[in-house]
């Protein structure tokens, strides 16, 4: 009864607050990843979407099962939107292969068209944390930002929103209907 109150709730907040121009905080570079079903998903399968990030790994015993709820509540907030996809990126690739990541999808109800769970070589995973979303490197120490990006349409970063933050939902749900607005 929680998340569904919860989401309810984010939705109709985020319909409240007053639209302002999203910065601008770089692109995301070119990538090929391998997600959750076997399937190889790139940067260009993205294009023309709203989506929204993070790095996870299945076996942590700290933030990312919170995290992967939260996203589990964007999935569910943004039902009647299905253009709207959400990636997450792990920071275990050695042990996060694609059955693993399909078992840990099905636990947070993911739906697979919608939701990536991405893996692949650390160097590529580095590249994208670090560089990329400058958020953190992919380098083996399983340490990781409790962030969420959100990327529009052309593939730039609009948002940043941790986790942890109280308004952080309703800030993120806010945002994204504004860059699905800006692009109808």
């Amino acid at each position: 009864m929680r998340l569904p109150l919860l989401a309810f709730a984010a939705i109709v907040l985020a319909g409240c607050a007053a639209d302002r121009p999203l910065p601008e905080f770089g692109q995301v570079p070119d990538f090929e990843l391998t997600s959750q079903t076997g399937q190889t998903v790139n940067r260009q399968m993205l294009q023309g979407h709203v989506w929204v990030a993070d790095f996870i790994f299945t076996t942590c015993p700290g933030p990312c099962p919170r995290m992967s709820s939260q996203m589990r509540e964007v999935q569910s907030a943004t039902a009647g939107s299905p253009d709207v996809k959400l990636v997450s990126f792990t920071v275990d690739p050695e042990h996060d292969t694609p059955p693993v990541l399909a078992a840990y999808g099905k636990h947070f109800l993911a739906q697979p068209d919608r939701w990536f769970f991405l893996t692949g070589s650390q160097a590529a995973l580095n590249a994208l944390g670090r560089d990329g979303f400058k958020l953190n490197p992919v380098d083996g120490t399983l340490d990781h930002s409790t962030r969420f990006v959100l990327v529009d349409q052309a593939y730039r970063i609009r948002g940043y929103y941790a986790s942890t933050d109280d308004d952080f939902m309703s800030r993120l749900l806010h945002d994204l209907r504004q860059l699905e607005r800006s692009h109808s």
